[in-house]
């Protein structure tokens, strides 16, 4: 270690990143959640440079998604919870880093970054890469699941199963966790970008009326779900009319977004059952006392854990905070660091 980053180290405090497809947060041991922001970045085009004098991330920046002339690039730098544009990445982590801090002078944190269970080696380095070059002194990675559990209060180093499932932007992961490691998965790359793309679709296809990703985020909240409504809810939605041309509304049910939204849904369903199926005997008997916790974005979807309660025969709750459960999970692993250094720490990808 370079000595200037050893003194650094005093005046820098440790962050947990949940660097996430649609948004992201930090965690500052002991403070809890400090950021939470979307992971869009506005750029000239054609270059790296962000606009607003460095300004135009997170919600800056997604307020013009969608919307943004050809003089101004919106940019969304990962894609199904990996790496998709490098520099723009770095860039983003830069900004977020230096809010946090509240100065740009002497900002070298250790950083620990909550990452799919599904990414290759390679999309892990990229990761690590983008944190070192926005200025992190020590980077460490931890799969979200894990980080998950851990951010709800499940007893993950006990001998007994716990089972997560992260609805995210980008990723569906979906762990049994025991004695501190996680014993099965899946990460599926069906999440809350293609639950919008599905609604994107249905109402195209079914009004001919083209919407955005934006609106049907909006559609996907508040009457978007998974199983029926004791009361079904309807809205107007606005776009422009696909022959026309016009600005056009219409109103919608939650029937209809439900019959939307079926398909990627029970590719999650199938994931939670198929992860089920490779857990062993005792530790399944475990999940019929214990169940499964819903996580991220996703989980509050309504009555999803309806739905897979009935699929699964399994208890399902809700996180209390499912958004922050994974940036919670980061923040007590840095509190604890000298404890789990050597599990987060891994030779192939650190420096």
């Amino acid at each position: 270690m370079h000595p200037l980053d050893f003194i650094l180290g005093f005046v820098s405090t440790d962050m947990g990143i949940d660097l996430g497809t649609a948004n992201t947060l930090v965690c500052i041991p002991g403070h809890g959640i400090v950021l939470s922001e979307p992971s869009v970045v506005a750029v000239k085009p054609g270059t790296n440079k962000v606009l607003l004098n460095g300004r135009a991330v997170g919600i800056v920046a997604k307020s013009m998604l969608e919307k943004a002339p050809s003089s101004i690039s919106v940019i969304r730098p990962l894609k199904n919870g990996v790496i998709a544009d490098f520099d723009i990445t770095e860039a983003m982590l830069k900004y977020f880093i230096t809010k946090v801090h509240k100065r740009k002078w002497g900002v070298r944190p250790r950083i620990l970054i909550a990452i799919p269970s599904g990414i290759t080696a390679v999309e892990k380095r990229a990761v690590v890469n983008s944190a070192e070059r926005a200025g992190a002194r020590e980077v460490y990675l931890v799969s979200e699941p894990k980080a998950a559990a851990i951010g709800v209060g499940l007893p993950v180093g006990e001998p007994e199963a716990s089972m997560v499932v992260d609805i995210g932007g980008g990723t569906t992961e979906v762990a049994v966790l025991c004695l501190g490691d996680i014993f099965t998965h899946e990460s599926l790359r069906i999440a809350g970008d293609e639950l919008d793309e599905a609604i994107v679709q249905y109402v195209r296809k079914t009004y001919n009326l083209d919407i955005g990703h934006r609106t049907a985020e909006q559609i996907k909240i508040l009457i978007g779900s998974a199983y029926p409504l004791e009361e079904e809810l309807k809205m107007e939605v606005r776009g422009r009319d696909a022959i026309a041309g016009l600005p056009r509304a219409t109103n919608i049910g939650s029937e209809e977004i439900r019959e939307a939204l079926k398909e990627p849904i029970d590719k999650i369903v199938h994931a939670v059952k198929a992860t089920l199926e490779k857990t062993a005997p005792e530790l399944a008997s475990d999940l019929l006392t214990n169940g499964l916790v819903l996580v991220g974005g996703g989980a509050l979807i309504k009555r999803l854990d309806t739905l897979l309660a009935e699929e699964t025969g399994l208890p399902v709750r809700v996180a209390d905070d499912p958004l922050t459960a994974v940036a919670k999970g980061t923040g007590y692993l840095l509190e604890n660091l000298d404890l789990f250094k050597a599990v987060l720490y891994d030779e192939d990808l650190q420096t």
